[in-house]
């Protein structure tokens, strides 16, 4: 690497703490300001959208809603995740899991599973089809009769614990909490208490605080938190449903994580009945143990998002911006983090890669 640089990056969510990680590993020096009160990660809807995320990572499932370049943005990311994990925990299981996904649908919706299924079979990766009895060994607690899909390689990410260890394990980062930023220009970032932040090279991964001047939007996400003791799921799954679609995704202590919703609005109040009852019955259709699970807490957050929904990668002399990842933050990032670090003429060196160019 050439000589260290003074990197200001504004946003603490999962881009600023992976740039931030990976900078500081190569030898920059970087700072990262951010209006949060503090690095907890935050379960309020207030925070950064990777908070409320399930963390599933299905490039397959998602080649329908996100196309060709999410698609392959997710499979490269798969690769650096599970490098990121072993950099970051010895046991890095922990933090990241690769047991494949499952794609379910009812019998009556064997139509809409089709349909979907076109799109993902146009990938390298082909979704394996399951008699009744594969179904069964790999997930036991699924209701007999369904009709299952395997998306092989597909993972999961722990979004809380990694996004802990990102952060607490940057060598040498400077957080400023409680220090909103409110405009990035080449070379500098402007505080919102008037003062001015120089540096070599300012990084905005503000998401919606970006706006303006990019044209972005929040589109709002709700997720439900179950607690299921005795309940016993390898995998994420995904229920095909052609008015309530949802996932189902383990966590550690009995937990399942249950969402799907995608709502065009900026409203970040509490759950509605509507929503949750949905949610809930469609998982329950599938997985009847769910009937005895108990609600630990319902959150909402607010997806930034572009109006093609996809994401951008923009960078000139002394500023990047990274913005609009919508609903595929974890799964995109580190692949998004490469090409930017390689479009700045940086690599990789946190993780001996040699990045390719952003086509962005």
């Amino acid at each position: 690497m050439g000589t260290p640089l003074e990197i200001g990056i504004a946003g603490a969510g999962l881009l600023g703490r992976l740039l931030a990680w990976q900078l500081s590993r190569a030898g920059h020096r970087v700072t990262v300001f951010d209006p949060a009160p503090d690095a907890t990660v935050r379960h309020d809807g207030r925070g950064a959208a990777a908070f409320t995320a399930a963390g599933m990572l299905s490039p397959l499932a998602e080649r329908d809603s996100g196309g060709e370049r999410v698609a392959g943005l997710g499979e490269r990311s798969l690769a650096l995740w599970l490098q990121i994990a072993a950099a970051l925990s010895a046991e890095p299981q922990q933090l990241v899991r690769q047991q494949g996904s499952l794609l379910l649908a009812h019998r009556g919706d064997a139509a809409s599973a089709r349909r979907l299924l076109t799109h993902i079979e146009r990938g390298s990766v082909q979704p394996q089809p399951l008699d009744p009895q594969s179904l069964a060994r790999l997930e036991p607690a699924l209701v007999p009769g369904l009709l299952g899909w395997l998306l092989p390689g597909e993972g999961q990410v722990m979004p809380a614990p990694m996004l802990q260890a990102l952060q607490t394990q940057a060598p040498g980062v400077r957080w400023h909490w409680q220090q909103p930023v409110v405009a990035v220009e080449r070379g500098r970032l402007q505080l919102q208490d008037g003062s001015m932040q120089h540096c070599d090279l300012a990084i905005d991964a503000r998401g919606l605080g970006a706006r303006p001047p990019l044209p972005l939007r929040g589109v709002r996400g709700e997720l439900l938190w179950l607690h299921a003791p005795g309940l016993v799921l390898q995998r994420p799954l995904r229920l095909l449903h052609p008015r309530h679609p949802v996932y189902l995704v383990p966590r550690p202590g009995d937990i399942v994580v249950l969402g799907a919703s995608e709502i065009e609005s900026e409203d970040r109040s509490p759950v509605s009945l509507r929503s949750a009852v949905e949610l809930m019955a469609a998982a329950h259709s599938a997985v009847p143990e769910l009937a005895e699970a108990r609600i630990v807490h319902l959150e909402t957050n607010l997806r930034p998002a572009l109006p093609d929904n996809l994401p951008l990668l923009q960078h000139e002399p002394g500023m990047l911006r990274i913005n609009g990842l919508y609903r595929h933050g974890w799964l995109i990032a580190p692949a998004l983090v490469q090409d930017a670090l390689a479009a700045l003429g940086l690599v990789g060196a946190a993780l001996n890669l040699e990045p390719e160019r952003s086509h962005a």
